[in-house]
């Protein structure tokens, strides 16, 4: 589903934490060197065979029932699974830029449809110090927050491309009440809903009978049921992609997948690996190819949205509409969305929190192009110059990265990728496609 919602009811659970603001939103990332033999490769660790599935709890199972069930939304024909299909990584089925949804399904979100793949593994919204060379400035209502340190605090972590809700079971929630989506009116339409199922007595006997009472108690039980099914289905995080079977050294990269790896490796061409993490993690679990950052980009405007031929509309990320809580107030976080994993990213058909793309290569092309040749990312205005960043009101556009290569690149400079190394990095993203045991045998 379009993962917009008009209203937080559940404040986020808010941890320090240090982190990183450098990163690059739909690219990938990769491993220092990644020969076979390399030390990285042997250090994976994987805590259940890939290859096999394990029976689903009770509780899980249900879960699984409600995810699939089109009974839960006001037009009894949309589901979950609707927006989140499992032959696309829990992703759109569609290249449609955002969702229709609604009680009659003519409504269109506002936001691109996120894969649920590894979403469980997704860490706690936080506020923490970060360890980025250029330190950012909080400011709200125009005045500078107080530190004792001058690398200021920078967003990590969430659920959501605004990251406001930090649990599966607050996640499940949102779409079922957002009327642009699921189009549920009110919790007693939901709860309704949920009563005229023809398994609700197999519902009862997994929710505690004090929390009927409690419509809060009760919904909160059910969207428990969802997230239990995310966690333990290994097909939400299989990790069995090609690259992870390369880590651990049972498969060998093709040479253009080779090459690809090479260039996001390097910090003067696809520099992926500022924010698309590949390395395994410190725990010796494999990458989730994420740092769980927030970063503006200046993506441009995508008017096949209806919302953005409002002049006066703009989804400034943190800043809203979708979050309503003491963040929004923070100049400094508008215009910043979250860095998506790229796991299963080439089976998408949408891309960035307002599906402006839909080709990778079109994505690279405007990581490459923004910068050296704007007039080729850009609409241009009636008196012929560019209209860069025309996404993002100017008093926010001092947040958009320009720190990291390829945005370091000026206007007329060579791009940092050539055709033939743009097709090397889309040949490589299709190693994070999971399921690749289909092919090959560990």
């Amino acid at each position: 589903m379009p993962e917009y919602s008009i209203s937080n009811p559940i404040q986020p659970i808010l941890r320090i934490r240090s982190i990183t603001m450098a990163c690059m939103l739909v690219l990938l990332s990769a491993c220092d060197s990644h020969k076979q033999g390399d030390p990285q490769q042997n250090k994976i660790k994987v805590n259940y065979d890939p290859y096999t599935s394990t029976p689903l709890s009770t509780r899980a199972e249900m879960g699984k029932k409600l995810f699939f069930e089109p009974a839960l939304s006001a037009s009894g024909k949309m589901s979950c699974a609707s927006c989140h299909n499992p032959t696309h990584a829990f992703g759109p089925p569609n290249a449609l830029a955002v969702q229709m949804g609604g009680k009659n399904l003519y409504l269109q979100g506002l936001r691109a449809a996120p894969n649920l793949t590894y979403a469980k593994e997704a860490p706690q919204f936080a506020i923490g110090p970060s360890d980025d060379d250029q330190p950012r400035v909080i400011m709200v209502d125009n005045k500078q927050l107080p530190t004792q340190d001058p690398k200021l605090l920078t967003p990590h972590g969430g659920l959501f491309w605004d990251g406001r809700v930090s649990s599966l079971k607050q996640q499940a929630i949102g779409p079922l009440m957002n009327p642009l989506e699921m189009g549920n009116a009110s919790k007693e339409e939901l709860i309704h809903s949920i009563k005229k199922l023809n398994y609700f007595n197999e519902i009862k006997k997994l929710i505690d009978p004090k929390k009927f009472t409690n419509d809060d108690l009760f919904l909160s039980e059910v969207m428990f049921l969802i997230a239990r099914y995310q966690s333990e289905d290994r097909v939400f995080a299989a990790y069995n992609s090609k690259y992870d079977l390369y880590l651990q050294q049972k498969v060998q990269l093709t040479d253009a997948e080779k090459r690809g790896l090479a260039l996001f490796d390097d910090p003067k061409k696809g520099n992926c690996a500022a924010c698309h993490l590949d390395k395994p993690r410190a725990d010796s679990r494999p990458p989730l190819f994420t740092d769980y950052e927030y970063v503006a980009l200046g993506v441009p405007r995508n008017f096949e949205i209806k919302a953005n031929n409002n002049p006066k509309f703009f989804d400034l990320g943190i800043c809203g509409p979708g979050r309503t809580d003491i963040y929004v107030t923070q100049s400094s976080n508008c215009g910043l969305f979250r860095t998506p994993t790229l796991r299963n990213v080439a089976l998408r058909k949408a891309f960035f929190h307002n599906g402006k793309y839909h080709s990778l290569k079109d994505v690279i092309n405007f990581y490459v192009n923004r910068d050296t040749r704007p007039e080729q990312v850009y609409p241009k205005r009636a008196d012929g110059t560019v209209d860069k960043f025309n996404d993002l009101p100017t008093q926010y556009q001092n947040n958009i990265n320009f720190s990291d290569a390829p945005f370091t690149n000026k206007v007329g400079s060579s791009s940092a990728l050539s055709d033939s190394e743009v097709q090397d990095l889309i040949v490589f993203l299709g190693t994070l496609t999971d399921g690749y045991q289909s092919k090959a045998k560990p």
